[in-house]
């Protein structure tokens, strides 16, 4: 019985250390000698893949910078380990550990707020509606009777049917497994709209065949703080990552590194995603915060 005990508690405290490693990325990561990114294959110039394992865009360089700051602290070069996310699974990779720090395209709200951590809000973003350009869609009121893509797990259509202008429109949502096979969905017919992040639907277009063929149009559906999702918890790590991010923006590089990925052509097909940061963007940069969408919503 005494060795039953003496397991069981040899058990809990290993558990509990565990856990406690879970929460301490920085820990964790300079034990293991590496950290996983968890970055997006198709969220605008935001977080994309490049093919063969390999991943660009903003939010990409900028979870590089914060990385350099963890080797600092780390005391060691780490090895980068990029796993590519979902809307689905994103929430629960960082929260299990698989993923140490999500740098796709994640809303920062109350609700996920109760369950993962974010860093200061890096891109505010507007969700848009994009179309063929021959459509004859301008805005929600013609949405009525068609059909409207979305990704799985994302918000944006839930916007969409909140808003004023909605009233009895009545539409019927298609869903792609990922923001480009939402486009391709519009892109083949089989949805008449896109509702999504307009920077993502800007960078879809950008690469399109014929990005002439599609514009984005309507009403901003809504305001939303994009930022870089951690543990839940995770002190250290949180203001390592925020100290970086406040840096960047006070020195100017923040601003340079989305002219990079924004207003210059970028890979893998050289295209402009020629979206300038919107004014919500730079006041984010200026006043470096991590406030939910909702305190958005009540400007």
């Amino acid at each position: 019985m005494k060795k039953q005990i003496i397991a069981m508690a040899v058990l809990a405290v290993t558990a509990g250390a565990a856990m406690a490693q879970a929460n301490d990325t920085l820990a964790k990561v300079k034990a293991s000698g590496s950290i996983t990114m968890g970055v997006r294959e198709s969220s605008g110039a935001l977080s994309f893949t490049l093919g063969d394992g390999k991943f660009a865009g903003f939010h990409v360089e900028v979870c590089q910078r914060v990385i350099a700051e963890v080797e600092k602290a780390a005391g060691r070069k780490l090895e980068v380990k990029y796993v590519p996310v979902t809307s689905q699974n994103r929430i629960p990779l960082v929260q299990n550990g698989t993923v140490d720090i999500e740098c796709g395209s994640t809303t920062n709200n109350a609700t996920r707020q109760k369950d993962v951590a974010f860093l200061a809000t890096t891109f505010v973003e507007e969700v848009r509606i994009a179309v063929k350009a021959n459509s004859g869609i301008t805005g929600i009121a013609q949405l009525n009777g068609k059909n409207v893509a979305t990704t799985t797990g994302t918000t944006s259509v839930q916007h969409l049917r909140k808003h004023e202008r909605a009233t009895g429109v009545d539409f019927k949502e298609v869903f792609g497994k990922d923001h480009a096979d939402s486009f391709l969905l519009l892109e083949t017919g089989r949805a008449d709209a896109f509702v999504m992040d307009g920077q993502i639907l800007a960078g879809n277009i950008a690469n399109a065949k014929t990005p002439g063929d599609f514009r984005i149009v309507g009403e901003v559906l809504s305001v939303e703080p994009i930022a870089i999702m951690i543990r839940k918890d995770d002190a250290a790590f949180k203001k390592l990552g925020n100290d970086a991010i406040a840096a960047m923006a006070k020195s100017g590089d923040l601003a340079k590194i989305y002219d990079k990925w924004f207003m210059q052509p970028i890979p893998p097909k050289n295209t402009r995603v020629g979206l300038a940061a919107s004014d919500s963007t730079k006041a984010a940069w200026a006043t470096p915060n991590d406030k939910p969408m909702e305190d958005y919503a009540k400007k």
